[in-house]
């Protein structure tokens, strides 16, 4: 069972799609482990509805907080403690894909962080990088964030516009393996997701 953590260089980047395209490629199970925030219309069900396949299950988040906000803001409001101990990865023997909140380092609370989330649940990682002004450097902090504490990086997964320059020297300076490079899709379909998946390389 492989147990793979989708997270970002910051939010708005795209985990949700590679989240549902990694879904469809392995045909493994999805969790969301917190959610702030669109409880009607969540990141789950946004993959449900893109993933093609009928063999993933996708599990309750852990955290289901109402306001849109970081979460250490939203559970406070909520009148929640999040500890690590509340997390519980969900009993399947199928693969895994777990999609975190923002990105490394967004606090769950005053004392606990994404990455700290990721190493206790002892999950490799998949990291998206999309290209903007200052994407290189959110990049290459994320990766050293990952490294310093001997979190295993299975790939990055470009997102959105390409930027070559930008790309060469992040593989560079990171040694990871590119996974994939994923076009901006204006039209986001289960065919479509269909599609791209099957280009990652895994």
């Amino acid at each position: 069972m492989r147990k793979i953590f989708v997270t970002g260089i910051g939010t708005g980047i795209g985990k949700t799609i590679i989240s549902a395209l990694l879904t469809e490629k392995l045909k493994a199970d999805y969790w969301k482990p917190v959610q702030s925030g669109n409880l009607d219309d969540t990141d789950t069900d946004l993959v449900r509805r893109l993933v093609f396949n009928n063999l993933s299950v996708f599990h309750p988040e852990t955290f289901r907080l109402k306001q849109p906000l970081s979460p250490h803001v939203a559970a406070e409001i909520d009148g929640v403690e999040i500890n690590l101990e509340d997390f519980k990865i969900p009993e399947t023997k199928n693969n895994l894909v777990i999609e975190g909140a923002g990105g490394l380092m967004v606090p769950l609370s005053n004392q606990l962080f994404v990455i700290d989330l990721i190493k206790h649940i002892n999950a490799e990682v998949v990291l998206v990088s999309q290209n903007y002004l200052g994407s290189i450097n959110h990049t290459l902090l994320s990766a050293e964030a990952l490294k310093s504490r001997n979190i295993n990086v299975t790939g990055i997964i470009f997102n959105g516009e390409t930027y070559p320059q930008g790309e060469q020297i992040i593989l560079q300076h990171t040694g990871l393996r590119c996974l994939a490079r994923v076009p901006q899709m204006n039209n986001i379909s289960r065919e479509s997701i269909k599609l791209f998946a099957e280009k990652l390389e895994l």
